[in-house]
């Protein structure tokens, strides 16, 4: 029997190492990591409340209150840690299975609207840079990539804007023609349909000088 616990298209192993992140959780004290989220491309410094440490999926987060905001910080994208003279300061009657189970429903209830797009060869580290962890599902396409992302809404797909005329919108058809509606704000025009990832015509976004 073989048991492999890493997620599929999982991002690349932590940047520190789990066990000297754990080691110094142990003292319960405040943390300045350096963390790059998911929507940006350079890290930066902040001081965090940790309360320790998930594994999810096979991907590590540190719990953690962010300036009284608890968040979940992917342990592939903190690239730097250093342990503070202060306590941890954490909310009153919260502990790491508390903080996990808020944070846990948060996640899942906020990604309700799965949408699926058509990336171009050499496109998806792009969108692992721009998506993050929306991103639900990579499969491969003629000449490029088919990704499911989620989003609490329709609306929220105004965020794939950014990948200008490289990206092509699949399914489902109200986030077609959303895009369709938000693209026309822009100088835009149109490229011929493809059928790799499903059949029926595609859209395809035009937005010139916005994907490098």
């Amino acid at each position: 029997m073989l048991v492999d616990s890493t997620a599929w298209f999982a991002a690349p192993e932590a940047a520190v190492e789990v066990s000297d992140l754990a080691s110094t959780l142990r003292h319960r004290r405040r943390l300045r990591v350096l963390y790059r989220r998911s929507a940006e491309s350079q890290a930066s410094t902040r001081v965090v409340d940790p309360y320790g440490l998930v594994a999810k999926s096979g991907r590590w987060y540190l719990v953690a209150d962010d300036q009284g905001d608890s968040r979940l910080l992917a342990l592939e994208r903190l690239s730097a840690f250093e342990q503070l003279d202060a306590p941890a300061v954490l909310q009153p009657g919260e502990n790491l299975r508390t903080r996990w189970a808020v944070l846990k429903r948060r996640t899942e209830e906020q990604d309700r609207v799965s949408v699926t797009i058509r990336l171009p060869e050499k496109g998806l580290d792009l969108a692992r840079r721009i998506l993050g962890t929306r991103i639900h599902h990579v499969s491969d396409a003629e000449k490029g990539s088919c990704v499911v992302v989620r989003y609490p809404d329709i609306e929220s797909v105004r965020q794939l804007l950014q990948f200008g005329d490289h990206i092509e919108v699949l399914a489902p058809e109200t986030a077609r023609a959303r895009i369709s509606q938000l693209a026309r704000t822009w100088p835009t025009g149109t490229q011929p349909p493809h059928r790799d990832c499903r059949s029926g015509p595609l859209f395809s976004i035009n937005v010139p000088g916005q994907y490098s």
